[in-house]
């Protein structure tokens, strides 16, 4: 049997002093694809993640901080600030998600360690970013997709704005950008031997992704909620509610996809009104039809049917779906569900190797590693420094 190559990033060591969703994900997805990730957190109560779920074990930390180690540091203490500019002396990857300027204050920025290690690659997180009016304040997702121009445009016409389910900044700022922007760094990194500020601002990241808004813009077109092209405007891009309280997903955008529609329906004289004075009519049209059968009932007669129309499931039946299933999506350990790592390398397998650790678990383990001698870690743990 061919023994599998190292993970892709097997040998990268990351220190995550970050908390909550956005960069614990980011560093979970790094973790899973075989970097070294060890969460540092003070003393106290330690991540609030850990406490953030609706029941014990089944928390957010259980979520984002598989494949890591923990070690609780007080940073505030003069030792505890040097044992953590030792340990940065050993990695590649700083992430931290504080308000700008509390790690410079800690003494522990971006300019401190570069001086220890140049090769250092710190990723920053924010709501707002390391600059401008805002850098200060607090927020949280939806915050992040008021100011981006998102949340406005979220929801159906004539309705109020709507509350996304995936936390879209959070997730496409905080999480994705940031390893995208880490990784981009690390290549950098290692082929000039000087590494990089990351500032990552989820604002930003959502703003900058609000794609087709942009484009209406950009025409000189704004529009209302509900009525972009991939918003509600069109009849061949919607949501329909079925005979049993159910939706389908319509995503017939093109010609030949809401022909066949239309087709399958009944309904070909539809098809001259994908757009235009006619699409109010045909939306109308479309909301009648499909009020006549159950959701089951629509998707086994449009699967075999070419024109992108789907069932709407719930995160249940999203668990059970069959693709999804296949895909190997959702994964259980230790009697814990959580989604594995999505994305799909050749000669590399996922795996839980550990769940999510205990508070400062993995301490005296990971000092040793960084060449702390017993008795340098029986000081800091006798001074307190070190859970």
């Amino acid at each position: 049997m061919d023994m599998l190559p190292p993970p892709p990033l097997a040998g990268l060591r990351v220190l995550d002093l970050s908390r909550l969703l956005p960069g614990p994900l980011a560093t979970r997805h790094l973790a899973d694809l075989g970097a070294e990730v060890i969460k540092i957190e003070d003393l106290a109560a330690g991540d609030d993640a850990r406490r953030l779920g609706p029941a014990p074990g089944v928390t957010l930390h259980a979520q984002v901080d598989r494949n890591k180690r923990a070690l609780a540091l007080d940073l505030k203490h003069p030792a505890g600030r040097e044992a953590f500019l030792r340990l940065a002396e050993t990695a590649e990857v700083i992430v931290e998600g504080f308000r700008p300027g509390v790690v410079d204050r800690l003494g522990i920025g971006y300019a401190a360690v570069r001086e220890r290690n140049p090769r250092i690659v710190y990723c920053a997180i924010t709501g707002y970013g390391q600059t401008g009016p805002y850098r200060e304040r607090a927020g949280h997702d939806l915050n992040y997709l008021g100011y981006a121009g998102i949340l406005e445009q979220t929801g159906t016409a004539g309705g109020p704005p709507a509350i996304p389910s995936l936390q879209v900044a959070d997730l496409l700022g905080g999480t994705l950008s940031a390893v995208m922007g880490i990784l981009a760094a690390v290549l950098d990194a290692r082929a000039r031997g000087e590494g990089r500020h990351v500032d990552v601002a989820m604002a930003d990241c959502a703003a900058a992704h609000h794609v087709f808004p942009l484009l209406a813009l950009a025409a000189g077109r704004p529009e209302a909620r509900g009525a972009g092209l991939l918003t509600g405007g069109r009849p061949n891009y919607g949501v329909y509610e079925t005979a049993d309280g159910r939706f389908i997903a319509v995503a017939a955008l093109e010609p030949k996809f809401w022909t066949a529609l239309c087709a399958a329906l009944g309904r070909p004289d539809l098809v001259p009104h994908a757009e235009g004075e006619g699409a109010a009519h045909a939306r109308a049209e479309l909301e009648a039809v499909f009020r006549s059968r159950s959701r089951e009932a629509w998707t086994a007669l449009l699967a075999p049917v070419d024109c992108c129309v789907s069932p709407v499931l719930s995160p249940l039946e999203a668990l059970h779906d069959p693709q999804l299933a296949a895909r190997g999506v959702f994964v259980e350990h230790d009697g814990r569900l959580s989604s594995a790592q999505p994305v799909k390398l050749s000669g590399h397998a996922f795996a839980v190797r550990r769940p999510a650790p205990g508070h400062g678990e993995h301490g005296a383990e990971v000092l040793r590693e960084a060449g702390f001698d017993a008795a340098e870690i029986a000081a800091l743990q006798t001074a307190g420094v070190v859970g």
